[in-house]
């Protein structure tokens, strides 16, 4: 007769074995009946080889109630002893007959079939994902990020309460943990740091139940991000040390890269320059070993313009003022357009090291292009925090010249955006 490829296809985009498959439709028909199905995986094997395209009826009912759609749309048929009758107002029996004839159950009609969710259920969470990404490479850290991010992580948890296979239920928490790592990362980039913290410990319990190693990257770089924003050097140090650890970062050179930055910029907050350069040498040699394959968006940020713009915040830690500006203006030639939000932080580390070699009027001029970068969305917490830091360096350094207070008077103005 042939395979029957339609419901092989079905079945690959619920991400089940045929092991599974059988298990769920035994579930189905428990639901069904109140009575444990005993379908086989040799059952659905024959359902897929084709020699077997007209199961009975109690097997039409549970596949469709696990695909949730007639068994005609699987590339089966149904049983002519197997019969839908319209929908009337009154609740009423339909009872579901074996391949003898014989009544097997009294069940009453189920006007909404609970769907079975597959990887196209998937792929359509991630997309939607993937424009939260794109909006915070743009913008940074917005309320609004994270009320749509936190949208996504409930949707997806909703989703793991229906039908699914074991590679679904993963991915599913997977992207669980990414929809709730970005709400604590927009959180982080606004400096809403308590609530940053707990969304974090939430990602990483469902970044574990995933057992997907780029997501419990993910949440380990981010709470190294976030306890440095705490000033909490020693919990900075621990997280990079763990994501150093981890699985992606042994497997794969770009997340070993991405590691082994945040553990150099550990050790320059806690003021050990010889560590920090150990380490920033270290993820530099590990990016030369990147080979280009499929990664989440959300790594789309680091490459040789993300890894020059961290070493100069290391180098601007550490006091050398020329190598951190050096390495910003790196940054700033490989920086994509549409990091926006990168581009605009790089180029404060560049304000940054320029000032603090004596050159305020050039700082300056170049503090200022950050308004321009940004294209007058509103700056997220943690650009303001360098903005601020720079505005009290430059006025103790120079606070009587013209382009100080010209500067005062711009930033007074982009400040006073919502």
């Amino acid at each position: 007769m042939g395979a029957n490829h339609v419901l092989q296809g079905r079945i690959d985009q619920l991400g089940l074995t045929q092991e599974e498959l059988a298990g769920q439709l035994n579930a189905a028909l428990q639901e069904i009946t109140g009575r444990p199905g005993e379908i086989s995986s040799r059952t659905v094997r024959n359902l897929l080889n084709g020699s077997s395209r007209r199961p009975i009826g109690r097997t039409c009912a549970a596949l469709e109630r696990v695909f949730g759609c007639p068994v005609a749309d699987l590339g089966l048929s149904a049983p002519s002893s197997m019969q839908h009758p319209p929908e009337d107002p009154v609740r009423r029996r339909n009872f579901m007959l074996s391949s003898t004839g014989t009544a097997v159950a009294a069940v009453p009609v189920i006007k909404q079939q609970r769907r079975s969710v597959g990887m196209t259920d998937v792929v359509r969470a991630s997309a939607a994902m993937n424009q939260l990404v794109e909006a915070d490479d743009r913008q940074g850290g917005q309320t609004s990020v994270v009320t749509a991010a936190l949208k996504g992580r409930d949707k997806v948890l909703d989703l793991q309460q229906r039908n699914v296979s074991e590679r679904v239920r993963r991915a599913l928490y997977a992207l669980a943990a990414d929809f709730t790592t970005m709400a604590a990362w927009s959180c982080i980039d606004q400096r809403d740091l308590d609530e940053a913290q707990r969304l974090l410990h939430e990602s990483a319990t469902y970044a574990g139940l995933s057992q997907d190693a780029p997501t419990g990257m993910r949440v380990w770089v981010n709470m190294a991000m976030l306890a440095y924003q705490r000033q909490n050097w020693s919990e900075q140090l621990a997280a990079a040390q763990t994501a150093a650890a981890s699985q992606a970062a042994r497997r794969d050179p770009f997340f070993g890269s991405m590691a082994r930055v945040r553990l150099a910029l550990a050790h320059s907050s806690l003021g050990d320059p010889q560590a920090a350069k150990r380490a920033l040498g270290a993820a530099q040699e590990t990016f030369q070993k990147v080979v280009e394959d499929e990664r989440p968006r959300w790594t789309a940020f680091y490459g040789p313009a993300e890894l020059n713009h961290l070493a100069a915040i290391i180098h601007n830690h550490s006091g050398q003022s020329a190598e951190a500006e050096a390495m910003a203006h790196r940054a700033l030639a490989k920086m994509p357009a549409e990091f926006q939000r990168n581009r605009a932080l790089a180029t404060c580390q560049l304000a940054v090291a320029q000032l603090r070699q004596g050159e305020p009027e050039q700082a300056t001029n170049t503090a200022t292009a950050v308004f321009t970068i940004m294209a007058g969305a509103p700056l997220p917490g943690r650009m303001r925090t360098l903005i601020g830091d720079f505005h009290r360096d430059l006025f103790r350094l120079a606070p009587s010249t013209t382009y100080a207070r010209n500067w005062a008077d711009r930033m007074r103005d982009e400040w006073s955006r919502a």
